[in-house]
């Protein structure tokens, strides 16, 4: 017998009809008979009914694309049929006491080409479960409030077989902690392991392995280092030790997602493992860093506490989120990592926000849960922890968390339990702090302010703009951090959390001898949108004076924006004071390079499109890739005379070091090659890709080349080098496509597709190219409608083989109701033709119709 999964009219799971399963699993064992396209699965299920669940009810098992062999209970046979998404076994065969339910089901892993469940990659045999994938595995209650202890055993010749827990012989493995389904993990290949050990703050010693492909061995100590110091990190500012005797990380070529917090076992995106010098980037150490320490950390924010249903998701991944930043942040620095998360919580969470695909941080119905893994999830929710701090400060924050891990170790949790942990620990009313997980949308904040006998009023408004489903909204808890600096650049009043509450608020600061210059939203305390007036001379003298860094440096951005913005609209020179501010910033060698690379670099087409959105215009793609350049080329000849001893002054000779202070002064080298170039045609970073000692340089050297034009000699070279290394390889074919020219973006990114390394159905290599594709600002939406139709194809193409992928790939239309009539009509045309498709997945069915409002 076997299921089917395709499904037609796919309906909304609500929040509000949570029921919990009718049964408890104690006890899972599992054993895998593995084959490429025959694997059998035997599980054995031991349950009791749920005191907790109505009596009398039919027991309903998850399973998508499962043949079924054998089916019993306590021994007896049961005849039952499965339809296309389980099996359902009536309440009249079901005991009124504990039972053991056995099944025997066959799978092919070799074309399972959804990368969820138990698939292959590459001959290796690999899971990812979450959110759902373990139905495709064996029938289970595939929900994560179901938890329970697993055993697992193999029955292979690979030479590597590894599961959750702890090892009790080969290919056998005991996982002594409860968890749910989607939190399993099984791995067998030919595989090495680079390993080493970890001792815990109580003396245990944890062995730790990396298993890689033969010959990526040497590509690991980066990713050993990062987990090690991750691990101690949690120790020492969480208390948290870790439970078991072995830790283990494997890297998977074929993987839909960056890496999987599996229990003891975490499956990793090979790309977020894999680093040397020679080819990796700084931002891919970083970024290896920061996703070694989130799936670590979820050991016990995520696997020891999980979430009720997949509605809570934020409880996991919010808290980690914040954690791991935190992490990156004492490992690098607090002020460049704050404002790279802003940078990116703007381009991608504002903009989820903004459209039709927003939602609350706390979902109440989807459709697809796995179209639900969005920025508003992951740094949204991260957001909320940062002001939950904010409001109850560090000592009751460190209350909280503890009382939270001693009350819900081993329970699946909701957002109700999260804040009642915070409520009982700091007696604080925590229901109107709520709205920031149940109502969708980003706030906008307006302040006035006045001053009168040394009295200094701030004056602010919150507005919460409808969304989808929620035309109106009440008033939002916002933690707005404000200073105060005199006119000599003295704060007079520091940093202080103004706690907005109502629609509309005054707050005062008396015995001031003049007026001062506000610094507000210090440190992005609160995910909003701040509007305040202001003079290009007052964000010029924060941009100089504020001792706030993350206000520091967006004095710098809204200056910037204001000039692209005028240039978009009117044209005109670049301002002489913004030039001049900028060039302060940038020769500043008290400051961190890191920082000043980052005052360097324009607001992206994006931001500024839905900037001109916001403000009433309808933005011309072309017009503001066309006013950027010319900025660029109008800062480049202002700092001309001084680019030269700067570019040659950054030079890092010696060994590499992946640490943030040489990575900043990699980057600031960078970004003054990138303006060099609009002088010299590229002549130095040519230069500078012969002699680069790093990736970083290298791939650095070659974008700028390709920026201007000059780049297609070098990037040939560049492929005949690194030809066999196919995450360099990645790099190279995702370079195309951004640094196309507007007018040649589909053009190039079709061409790519039919190139012999193109390998479509590997998502890393998809995404190089097609979601480079949509972050090519103005040659995505150039005119002629050629991108749209190019992405609708391969989007129409990749669904039936990857709907995950698909479905994900398909936001880079979401902004479309911000351009002009024309280019709706195209957008609109592209994503009726993706709804018009026979047998579209539901992942990609509920994408379209939100974005069309169907």
């Amino acid at each position: 017998m076997q299921t089917s999964s395709v499904q037609t009219s796919p309906q909304a799971i609500l929040l509000a009809d949570y029921q919990p399963f009718p049964f408890l699993l104690d006890h899972v064992a599992l054993h895998f008979k593995l084959h490429p396209t025959q694997t059998r699965v035997t599980a054995r299920l031991s349950f009791a009914p749920n005191p907790a669940a109505k009596p009398g009810q039919d027991m309903r098992l998850d399973g998508e694309n499962l043949i079924l062999h054998a089916l019993s209970l306590d021994g007896r046979t049961l005849a039952h049929t499965p339809d296309a998404t389980g099996l359902t076994i009536p309440a009249a065969d079901l005991p009124d006491g504990p039972f053991v339910l056995e099944t025997e089901v066959e799978i092919s892993p070799e074309t399972n080409t959804s990368l969820d469940g138990l698939y292959m990659s590459g001959g290796m045999y690999c899971t990812q479960c979450e959110a759902q994938g373990f139905r495709k595995i064996t029938y289970y209650p595939d929900r994560p409030d179901v938890m329970a202890r697993f055993d697992v055993t193999m029955d292979t010749d690979m030479p590597v077989q590894l599961s959750n827990g702890n090892p009790t012989g080969l290919g056998a493995w005991h996982d002594p902690w409860p968890k749910p389904a989607y939190l399993f993990a099984l791995v067998a290949g030919d595989l090495v392991a680079h390993s080493d050990t970890f001792t815990t703050m109580s003396g245990r010693k944890v062995a730790l392995n990396i298993y890689v492909r033969p010959g990526d061995e040497g590509k690991c100590a980066y990713a050993m280092d990062s987990l090690i110091r991750s691990m101690k990190w949690d120790e020492e500012v969480y208390g948290r030790e870790y439970d078991l005797d072995i830790f283990n990380i494997v890297a998977v070529d074929d993987f839909n997602m960056g890496a999987m917090e599996n229990k003891g076992l975490n499956i990793f995106n090979s790309k977020l493992v894999l680093a040397t010098p020679e080819t990796a980037t700084d931002d891919d150490y970083a970024r290896i860093e920061a996703v070694i320490a989130h799936e670590y950390f979820h050991n016990w924010t995520g696997n020891r506490i999980t979430c009720r249903d997949w509605f809570q998701l934020c409880l996991k991944e919010g808290l980690t989120v914040y954690r791991d930043q935190k992490f990156s942040g004492d490992m690098r620095s607090h002020a460049v990592k704050r404002i790279e998360d802003v940078l990116a919580l703007r381009a991608r969470q504002f903009r989820e926000d903004g459209g039709p695909l927003a939602h609350a941080v706390r979902p109440d119905s989807y459709v697809e849960i796995n179209n639900f893994y969005t920025a508003t999830i992951y740094e949204k929710g991260a957001e909320v922890i940062g002001m939950l701090r904010a409001l109850v400060g560090d000592e009751g924050y460190a209350k909280a968390l503890n009382l939270y891990f001693d009350r819900h170790d081993g329970q699946a949790a909701t957002i109700e339990d999260w804040l009642k942990v915070f409520e009982d620990a700091t007696g604080r009313d925590l229901t109107q702090f709520k709205h920031w997980y149940t109502q969708a949308g980003t706030p906008h904040l307006t302040v006035t302010d006045d001053f009168k006998d040394g009295l200094y009023t701030l004056t602010i408004e919150q507005k919460n703009p409808a969304a989808p489903g929620q035309a109106s909204k009440d008033p939002k808890v916002i933690p707005v951090a404000v200073g105060l600096l005199n006119s000599d650049g003295a704060e007079v009043v520091p940093t202080t959390v103004l706690e907005l509450t109502q629609e509309r608020q005054s707050f005062a600061f008396e015995g001031l001898a003049s007026r001062p210059v506000p610094s507000i939203l210090r440190g992005f305390s609160a995910p909003v949108i701040l509007e305040r007036e202001s003079s290009a001379e007052e964000r010029a003298f924060l941009l100089a004076h504020d001792t706030d860094p993350f206000n520091k440096w967006e004095a710098g951005r809204a200056l910037a924006k204001d000039v692209l913005m005028r240039k978009v609209i009117a044209g005109g020179d670049t301002p002489a004071d913004w030039l001049t501010a900028v060039e302060t910033v940038t020769f500043d060698e008290t400051l961190d390079p890191a920082f000043r690379a980052l005052t360097l670099r324009l607001p992206g087409e994006d931001d500024i499109a839905q900037s001109l959105h916001a403000a009433g215009h309808v933005p011309d793609p072309a017009a503001i890739h066309s006013a950027r350049r010319a900025m660029q080329g109008g800062l480049a000849g202002h700092l001309a005379k001084r680019l030269p001893a700067l570019i040659d002054g950054l030079q890092t000779p010696g060994p590499f070091d992946p640490g943030a202070v040489a990575a900043g002064r990699r980057a600031l080298r960078l970004a003054a090659l990138a303006l060099m170039a609009r002088l010299d045609g590229g002549a130095s970073a040519q230069v500078a890709m012969q002699n680069a000692n790093s990736m970083t340089e290298e791939l650095g050297a070659l974008a700028i080349l390709l920026d201007v034009g000059q780049g297609d000699d070098a990037a040939a070279a560049f492929r005949l080098k690194w030809q066999g290394d196919r995450l360099v390889m990645d790099k190279w074919f995702g370079l195309q496509v951004v640094s196309a020219a507007p007018d040649r973006v589909a053009q190039i990114t079709d061409a790519l597709t039919k190139d012999p390394d193109f390998d479509w159905k590997n998502p890393n290599r998809f995404r190089a190219v097609i979601a480079s594709l949509a972050s090519n600002h103005a040659g995505f939406h150039h005119a002629s409608g050629d991108s749209y139709r190019l992405l609708a194809d391969w989007l129409i193409k990749l669904d039936p083989v990857n709907p995950q992928t698909a479905a994900r790939m398909s936001t880079a239309f979401e902004t479309w109701p911000r351009y002009d009539a024309d280019r709706q009509a195209l957008i609109r045309a592209e994503l009726a033709r993706i709804a018009a498709t026979p047998n579209l997945s539901r992942n990609l069915t509920e994408m379209v119709g939100r974005m069309l409002g169907t």
